[in-house]
């Protein structure tokens, strides 16, 4: 149960940290003129993806200093049910992460020099480099958009790879241009960790379309957990002292 909480912990850390290094690198297109709801068959992966990170917010998104949310979450694991909450904050480069459950207590916190997590032995990607966080990144250089792949075919959307090679494949809904869901994966150590998501609601907050409940599938080689998240307390471009990021806090 110790790792799968962990993992869990991890995809609400990259889920919601999209939010923390918006704007940052070169720009590698022109802003893009597709209209949010034109991500039809005709368009190219790019052109799906521009008009996805329109129907977020666009240039808000990207340009986003401080995010703060809290909610819950119920985790489902070899027939047991698990309920949590979390909160998370993130202000320039600095964030933290807090999940807790009956059974256990996890944060993570980045001071914006040095990270110190909670569960020992368990590594986490770079945390703009899976899921949501990667909509920030589109159009800057070194951030690969290219079709789905082969299996895929008959959904709507596109595969962001970054620099470092990690990807996501982001579904797109036909008519709103938002995600409506994505796959990616990573290696902890040796294990290969693989997490679905699909979204179910979204929440509108200072013109920045935030996912509101979504459901996640974690597949953790032998084992599967599922978990149900719902945002319910979120708080964009507020001041955040500098004392919630400090190690050891």
């Amino acid at each position: 149960m110790k790792v799968t909480v962990a993992s869990i912990a991890a995809i609400v850390v990259l889920g919601f940290n999209c939010y923390a290094q918006a704007g940052n690198g070169p720009k590698q297109n022109e802003k893009s003129t597709v209209p949010a709801s034109a991500a039809t068959a005709v368009l190219s992966p790019l052109d799906i993806a521009k008009a996805s990170l329109a129907a977020h917010g666009g240039d808000k998104l990207k340009k986003l200093q401080s995010f703060l949310v809290k909610g819950a979450v119920d985790v489902s694991f070899q027939g047991q049910s698990l309920p949590g909450a979390f909160s998370t904050a993130f202000s320039g480069e600095k964030y933290y992460f807090e999940l807790v459950t009956p059974v256990q207590q996890l944060k993570q916190v980045f001071d914006g020099r040095q990270t110190s997590n909670s569960i020992q032995g368990f590594s986490l990607p770079p945390v703009t480099s899976l899921g949501f966080p990667l909509m920030t990144k589109i159009g800057d250089a070194g951030f690969v958009i290219a079709a789905l792949p082969d299996t895929a075919k008959k959904r709507k959307g596109f595969r962001m790879t970054t620099p470092e090679g990690f990807y996501t494949d982001f579904y797109v809904d036909e008519k709103t241009s938002q995600i409506k869901g994505y796959e990616a994966k990573w290696m902890n150590g040796q294990q290969t960790i693989t997490t679905s998501v699909e979204i179910d609601e979204f929440m509108t907050v200072e013109g920045i379309a935030v996912p509101k409940k979504y459901s996640q599938r974690f597949d953790l080689g032998p084992l599967t957990a599922y978990a149900n998240f719902k945002a319910k307390d979120v708080k964009i471009n507020t001041a955040i002292d500098d004392s919630a990021f400090t190690i050891g806090n």
